[in-house]
This record gives C-alpha cells, sequence and structure tokens, in this order.
C-alpha cells in the first residue's frame, strides 16, 4: 500500500492581500459627514463664521442694489433735462446781477420747454413770531418765486396748495419741507413773521430732488416780495427745463443767453449730476463694505482651518483604524477635504439666507424695490466652498500622511 505520508501533497493557491476598497461619491460624502453630525456644536461654531461673512457681502450688495435701483428710478422720473443757473462773481468780488428779463430770455431758446425763477431776498428771515431775534434764521431763506416754478422743477405740494395768480399778490408763503420742519408748521393757515409782517402759511411742499435748495426756503409770491419785501425783481436762479436730446447745445448758449453783458458771470449747473455723483459714492462704499465682509469671511475660513486640525488630532485612531482596512491616502485626504467644504458650504448657504432676510427687510421698510443680487448670491456660496476646500488642504493632507501604526498606537 502506498505511504500516504510521503505521499505529495497539492501546492495551495495563493490568495491575494485586499486592495485599497473603492468608495463611490455618495460613500464619500456619508464619510464625510460624519464628523459634521459627531460634533455638531462645533460645526455650528465653525460655520457661523463663514455664514456671518457670506451675510454681510450679501446683505451689503442687496442694500447697495435696491438703493441704486431707487436712486435710478428717482433720476428717471425727475429727468436729467433740466438745467439750472445762478450769477457767478464779478471782478470786484460781488456777486453778478442777473437781468430782470433772464427767464423771458431762456424761453426764447428753440429747445426750451419751461422756466422759472426764484430770487433770495437777502436781510429778510422768516420767523415763528415776532418776538425772536431775526439773527436766528435756522439756515432759512426767504425768496420771491415764479408762478410756474413747480412744474419747472418737479416739485409737489404735500399740504395745502400752491400759489396761483390772485395769491401770489398778497402776504402768503409756501414753505420748503425742512423750512417748514424747522418753524415747527406742520399745514398751512398757520402764520409767520417775514421782514415787518405776518404772512398766511398756504402750502408746504414735499422734498425737492433736484432743487434741494427750495426745501430750506420760505417761498412768497413775485408780485407779493415786490409790493411787500422790496424785492428789485433780479433773479438770482433761474431753472430751465428742454428735451433730452438738446440738454448740451442749450447749455452751450445758455450763460450768454441769459447775461449777454457779461457770460462769465453766469454759472450754469445741471442737478441730476449731484445725483450721479451720489450714486457713485454709494458704489465706493459699498465695495469698502464688501471688503470688510471679505475679510470676515477670511477670518471664518481659518476657524473651519483650525476645527479640522483639531478634528485630525482627535481622531488619529480612526484613521489608523481605516489605514488598516485597506484606505488609501487619497480616500483620507478626501474625507477630511469633503468634511471642511460640508461644514464651509452649510455656512455659506446660512449666511446667503441671513443676508437675504435682512436686505429684504430693509428695503421693504424704506420702500425700495428688491432687487436680488445674483451676483453675490451665487459668488458667496462659491466662494464658501472655495475657503472650504482651502482650509481643509492642510488638515486632509496632514490626516493622509499619518502611518496606521502611529495612529493605532496614539490615544
Amino acid at each position: 500500500m502506498p505511504d500516504h505520508d510521503t505521499a505529495p501533497r497539492p501546492t495551495p493557491t495563493p490568495v491575494p492581500l485586499p486592495g485599497t476598497a473603492r468608495l463611490g461619491p455618495v460613500d464619500v460624502v456619508r464619510v464625510g459627514l460624519l464628523g459634521v453630525r459627531g460634533r455638531p456644536m462645533r460645526a455650528v461654531l465653525s460655520g457661523l463664521g463663514i455664514a456671518i461673512g457670506i451675510a454681510a457681502m450679501v446683505a451689503v450688495l442687496g442694500i447697495g442694489t435696491a438703493s441704486q435701483a431707487r436712486l435710478m428710478d428717482q433720476i428717471r422720473s425727475l429727468g436729467t433735462n433740466m438745467l439750472s443757473v445762478g450769477p457767478g462773481d464779478s471782478m470786484f468780488g460781488g456777486q453778478v446781477k442777473l437781468p430782470e428779463d433772464a427767464v423771458d430770455m431762456v424761453r426764447r431758446i428753440g429747445p426750451v420747454t419751461s422756466a422759472s425763477a426764484t430770487a433770495q431776498l437777502d436781510g429778510r428771515s422768516v420767523r415763528r413770531t415776532d418776538r425772536i431775534d431775526p439773527r436766528e434764521t435756522k439756515g432759512i431763506t426767504v425768496a420771491a418765486t415764479r408762478v410756474d416754478l413747480l412744474d419747472t422743477i418737479g416739485g409737489r405740494v404735500g399740504k395745502g396748495q400752491w400759489f396761483n395768480a390772485a395769491t401770489s399778490r398778497y402776504p402768503t408763503v409756501v414753505l420748503g419741507s425742512r423750512a417748514a420742519e424747522l418753524l415747527g408748521v406742520d399745514g398751512p393757515n398757520r402764520q409767520v413773521w417775514i421782514g415787518d409782517r405776518w404772512f398766511t402759511v398756504i402750502g408746504i411742499l414735499d422734498p425737492i430732488p433736484l432743487a434741494p435748495e427750495v426745501d430750506r426756503t420760505a417761498l412768497v409770491g413775485w408780485q407779493a416780495a415786490r409790493d411787500l419785501l422790496d424785492f428789485d425783481g433780479h433773479p438770482t436762479r433761474i431753472y430751465e427745463r428742454s428735451a433730452e436730446d438738446a440738454v448740451t447745445d442749450v447749455r452751450n448758449v445758455l450763460a450768454a443767453t441769459v447775461n449777454p453783458a457779461d457770460p462769465a458771470g453766469v454759472k450754469v449747473s445741471r442737478p441730476s449730476d449731484a445725483l450721479e455723483a451720489q450714486l457713485a459714492a454709494k458704489n465706493t462704499f459699498t465695495g469698502l463694505f464688501v471688503g470688510l465682509g471679505a475679510v470676515a469671511l477670511l477670518v471664518g475660513g481659518v476657524g473651519v482651518a483650525n476645527t479640522m486640525v483639531i478634528s485630525v488630532l482627535e481622531r488619529r485612531q480612526e484613521i489608523g483604524l481605516r489605514r488598516a482596512l485597506g484606505a488609501g491616502r487619497g480616500q483620507i485626504r478626501l474625507q477630511f477635504l469633503t468634511e471642511a467644504v460640508t461644514l464651509s458650504g452649510m455656512g455659506g448657504v446660512a449666511g446667503v439666507l441671513l443676508g437675504l432676510i435682512v436686505t429684504s427687510g430693509y428695503a421693504h421698510a424704506q420702500g425700495w424695490p428688491l432687487v436680488l443680487p445674483w451676483p453675490a448670491i451665487l459668488g458667496g456660496v462659491a466662494a464658501s466652498v472655495a475657503i472650504g476646500a482651502l482650509a481643509g488642504l492642510y488638515p486632509a493632507g496632514r490626516a493622509a500622511r499619518l502611518p496606521p501604526t502611529e495612529a493605532l498606537s496614539s490615544g
């Protein structure tokens, strides 16, 4: 019988060592979220810095965009076709007097559609009573006005009425919005002291953006100023409107038309330029606040990076166990990078929502049109993801470089 102990035995087939396990995208995200779910309070505090930075940027851009939209609507509604004419300085140091018939001469310019004027009455003050010191003017001026002024400057009467052919001849007065506020006059049928007599308030104007000087003025009729306040008939401010496409041409001839004898003594300005300068100033301040929001976002990114470094130190045993079970360095790196991006991305989404709430609330309170700043919304989310990726690069690389034996032996 054959000896079974000496019989050749079959060679066993070698078993391959387990290779690196491959994780699908869903598994990578699920593993990356473990750290976020395991430490919710730390995740909230880390994402708070990102949220504050994004919220500040979205709110500032949103409010700035709404404010600019309102200002642009205001400029379009008021028009950019109004020019203002005032006296310049003479060679002797005083102000040049505009001719009495200057308004009629301006109306003769072909493209001009309307023209009117006011005349500041120097030495006259308006007071609530005759017992107040005349030197206490509160910055309110007294001016004569033509009946057609409001149509030219685009003003509106808030309370009471404007002058007509009859009331402009009698001691009546219409107050600008700021002048009424300073005098404590809240409606018509009150009396104020101008010169040496009482004038009856017949109206209060709404604020006039294109003629802010009128807001601080007490206006009396042109003829009443002549009869009662020794007005000499020379205007000090002329307003005119013309066709939009002819504003430049009118501006070029306006000074010579108003005062042919001394065109250099006439100053011509475009009131809408002040509103456009205000719009440019808003853009400047918006850029400044966006920069401050970017600083807050950067600080939030540093907070996320710090949180991820601490997370790597606390989870060394977990990293070592995963490496021992076959996880590669790339998977460890991707796990912590996903965690950082998720942490930052959630802060970015929360910041966008908070910024939109602040923007819509403020715009509604101010009566402004709500304009969503889509570049800020999309850019905010993208910036938070990018900040998270940058903040997670070093901690993820550090976790991937940990040898399994060193990671398991710590703790």
